[in-house]
């Protein structure tokens, strides 16, 4: 089989990670091939993400790293084997392969925390409002619509699968952003505290009078699963979006979330009653822009 030339980030992280266990040991990429019976260059394609492994060879590589029976190891397998094919496929008309890489992403996290201080995350956007986002950086509306649409499939990873836990931290100057006009905005707001009624979904907003934090400019998502090791940060960029791997970037994002949560506002909370409101929270925050629209 010839290596590939363009990698999924899925298998980019497999190699790394097989790469890591290996240095790790102190294993040579000529010892690790006799294992293989293959060539160096074999591993070091595998190690890129460039090269399959068949299930025996991974787990024969896994022992031979001394990787320890557990939710790493059995996610380490999972990545191995899994077909990079999805719903997303559908959408590969019009779509690149970060976003690829993203919809595949979300589709095996179980934990998505994300923090966006300019609008509302694509997660809780509503049609119009997703479509007004995606319009003002494509010029083509048949292409709007397709990315809008892919936009709004991601979505259902919040409601198809309810053991996914979702956590955001809105800026409040993306409540008051008007994109679209006033009457989107006023729905997108509604939509905002709907979607806080699902039960595995944590709303809350950063307000300004919160100051200055040092990540409060910064838009990302942590995708995290039932291995720690894996999680993975991702940074929307328009030309070059990138994911984070290396375990002290990792710890520091996670570390920039809680921050950013403990200083936001209580979560949106629509089915809490009026009395227990006395106090500022993000419901009442958004409730307020919303009526001042």
């Amino acid at each position: 089989m010839a290596p590939r030339t363009s990698p999924s980030e899925r298998q980019r992280r497999l190699g790394a990670e097989l790469r890591k266990l290996r240095l790790g040991v102190c294993m040579s990429s000529d010892a690790a091939a006799q294992l293989l019976e293959g060539e160096r260059s074999r591993i070091s394609y595998i190690e890129s993400g460039r090269l399959g492994v068949s299930r025996n060879r991974l787990h024969a590589l896994l022992r031979a790293y001394e990787c320890p029976p557990g939710p790493y190891f059995d996610e380490l397998m999972s990545m191995g084997q899994a077909s990079g094919r999805g719903w997303w496929d559908d959408f590969n008309d019009t779509i690149g392969p970060a976003a690829r890489d993203l919809a595949e992403l979300e589709s095996r996290s179980t934990v998505l925390r994300t923090h966006s201080p300019l609008v509302i995350p694509g997660m809780l956007q509503t049609e119009e409002y997703a479509h007004a986002v995606l319009a003002a950086t494509e010029s083509d509306p048949g292409r709007s619509d397709r990315y809008t649409a892919f936009r709004l499939a991601r979505q259902r990873v919040l409601t198809d699968v309810p053991s996914v836990t979702y956590r955001a931290v809105i800026h409040e100057s993306a409540l008051h952003t008007r994109v679209g006009g006033p009457e989107v905005m006023r729905r997108q707001l509604v939509r905002l505290m709907e979607v806080s009624r699902l039960p595995n979904v944590t709303v809350q907003v950063y307000p300004f009078e919160a100051g200055v934090y040092s990540a409060h400019t910064r838009s990302f998502v942590i995708f995290g699963g039932p291995a720690a090791q894996l999680d993975t940060v991702y940074l929307e960029h328009p030309t070059n979006s990138l994911f984070l791997r290396d375990g002290n970037q990792l710890h520091e994002y996670a570390k920039m979330f809680e921050t950013l949560s403990e200083l936001a506002l209580a979560p949106v909370d629509p089915d809490s009653p009026p009395e227990s409101h006395e106090s500022r929270d993000s419901l009442s925050l958004v409730q307020h822009v919303m009526y001042t629209l």
